[in-house]
């Protein structure tokens, strides 16, 4: 039972690695029978995973204390040989795609691997890695400028996430302070924010350009491995989702203001749920994990051997601390065969939200592991978010637990946000879209631009109060748009599908769905998004009605509840 803080980090060395990369694609090249590049292929997954070990080991570590020394310089290690390993890979992947042994491979090698490694091809080259490092140097510049904010406020220091309770104050004094607080803090480092970004933009365009593509839009689509959509798709997608969601969302926002007794709602009201506070574990994190660990073991047998296998190896850092990144997330360690969970809990509900999301994650790649190729472990990421959005919601029957008297409480905001979510999700998706197709855009003109966006798809903003969000600066708190380009559609699309996972657990009471879901986490990236949505036996977001049937359901459920009695 070792533990994470005996996972043993290694620079890697990258000339070693390279002379044995280099060699076995040569051998694979020459590779003339089934039996040698088998074991060829095997040979080279091992290194792709000794690699992914080492890469993820250093990112967790850096993301936990962006102030420790040794993981810093590691960082430069990593910004600069990441490309340079992922040069190797994709050599790899040229004489790979060209073997006559694809069926008799797809064992270890899947068809969604061969897709991938096609993408690869088209998206890679190594003229182009002193712009994948300069790319990399500018995502942890943006890092470390959300890492390292220190907001004043009431007399102590805080980070991002440790003023997230302060915005949902019974206080509407305090709540409109800590929201000032907070602007102020992205304001202070507006130009450092535009910088980056302005850079980034350029940077990814110039990758796109350089290898042949009109725009990056198109190179992201492709680096995503969208394989069953595009860039008309999701235009049609957004448009069902101003025409069925937004009406519903401002029906919902109405409904806050009447319980919040407020004539209407401004920016710094749209975190606090009820009057008398929104609902907040019971407990502190040791006790939240505690409950899980308890939640999971009577889920099934499965989410409780995997939840017991977390706790025992250490694979859950959870509390904000001063110098951690903010967010969460979930990553994988392939020779541990261990998944990692992320987060910064802060006393609000959102302790819940994530730790049940990040163990969906969590609990898919678990349920992956026998799967030896580190490309297709996962899925790809809309498919990803099925299993985490879903999780949310298949443990709602253990939320009691967690929040004892303020359970109905709990999931009328919990289901109300999936829905509040869906035109922010499309909006941060429209403009990204709207920049990289318009790459020349100054940093006064991507401000404009989001701000005409989000009047679009979120008529209930209000920042009168507020120069500084009305002018459009909302976004730099979205890490994904500076580190994950086009990385949020996703999941606005799978909480489509988590939805019907709700509706069918929570209203049809279906029997199957529970199988359904274990069904989708053991195939991991073996399929395609649409093919994984059709195993279990869920509703393209991209079929017609789908979104408005689904949307109906949550809606229905939401207005038979008296919330005002809440």
């Amino acid at each position: 039972y070792m533990k994470f803080s005996d996972y043993t980090y290694i620079r890697l060395d990258y000339t070693a690695i390279k002379a044995q990369f280099s060699d076995l694609t040569e051998q694979l090249a020459q590779a003339s029978d089934l039996e040698t590049t088998r074991t060829l292929v095997i040979a080279t997954t091992k290194l792709l995973n000794l690699i992914d070990t080492h890469y993820n080991l250093w990112m967790i570590r850096h993301t936990i204390d962006m102030n420790d020394e040794f993981y810093n310089e590691e960082t430069k290690f990593w910004n600069e040989y990441y490309p340079l390993f992922e040069e190797l890979t994709t050599n790899y992947y040229r004489v790979i795609v060209q073997t006559p042994y694809k069926v008799e491979l797809a064992d270890i090698l899947p068809e969604t691997f061969f897709m991938q490694a096609e993408n690869k091809l088209k998206t890679f080259s190594s003229d182009v890695i002193p712009l994948f490092q300069k790319e990399n140097e500018l995502t942890d510049e943006y890092n470390k400028l959300i890492a390292g904010a220190e907001i004043d406020f009431q007399g102590q220091t805080y980070n991002l996430a440790q003023m997230g309770p302060f915005g949902q104050s019974t206080d509407r004094d305090v709540r409109k302070a800590a929201s000032a607080a907070t602007t102020a803090f992205f304001e202070s480092k507006e130009a450092d924010f535009d910088r980056v970004y302005d850079e980034l933009v350029k940077v990814r365009t110039e990758i796109a350009h350089k290898l042949g593509f009109k725009d990056y839009v198109e190179y992201g689509y492709l680096k995503m491995n969208r394989f069953d959509y595009n860039r008309d798709m999701v235009k049609v997608y957004r448009e069902e989702i101003l025409k069925h969601i937004v009406p519903i969302v401002q029906d919902l926002r109405q409904r806050q203001a009447n319980r919040l007794q407020v004539p209407s709602l401004k920016h710094y009201d749209l975190n606090l749920e009820f009057l008398d506070g929104n609902a907040v574990p019971q407990g502190d994190p040791d006790f939240i994990v505690s409950q899980a660990q308890d939640m999971y073991r009577e889920l099934s047998a499965e989410t409780g051997e995997f939840f017991d296998f977390m706790i025992e190896h250490e694979l859950l850092d959870l509390n904000a601390k001063p110098g951690k990144n903010s967010g969460g997330y979930c990553t994988y360690i392939p020779d541990y065969k261990s998944p990692f969970i992320f987060s910064n809990f802060n006393g609000t509900s959102g302790d819940i939200d994530v730790l049940t999301h990040e163990a969906g994650h969590a609990f898919q790649v678990y349920r992956s592991r026998w799967i030896q190729s580190p490309e297709v472990v996962w899925p790809t990421y809309e498919t990803c978010e099925i299993h985490s959005m879903s999780m949310e919601f298949m443990t709602w029957p253990w939320m009691d637990r967690f929040f004892k008297e303020q359970v109905d409480k709990y999931k009328f905001t919990h289901l109300a946000s999936a829905l509040l979510f869906l035109p922010y999700g499309v909006l941060v998706d429209h403009f990204q879209h709207e920049v990289y197709e318009h790459p020349e855009m100054t940093p006064a003109e991507r401000k404009a631009t989001w701000k005409k966006l989000q009047d679009l798809y979120l008529p209930d903003r209000d920042y009168s109060e507020s120069e500084a969000l009305n002018r459009g600066i909302f976004w730099y708190r979205q890490g994904h748009i500076f580190a994950s380009p086009f990385y949020y559609i996703d999941y606005t699309l799978a909480q489509v599908c988590a939805l019907q996972f709700w509706k069918r657990t929570q209203v049809d009471h279906d029997e199957n769905a529970w199988e359904d879901y274990i069904r989708i986490c053991d195939l991991g990236g073996t399929k395609s998004f649409l093919q994984v949505v059709e195993a279990a036996n869920l509703q393209s977001p991209f079929k017609e009605g789908a979104l408005e049937s689904t949307a109906k359901a949550a809606a229905d459920w939401l207005d038979a509840v008296k919330d005002t009695d809440l």
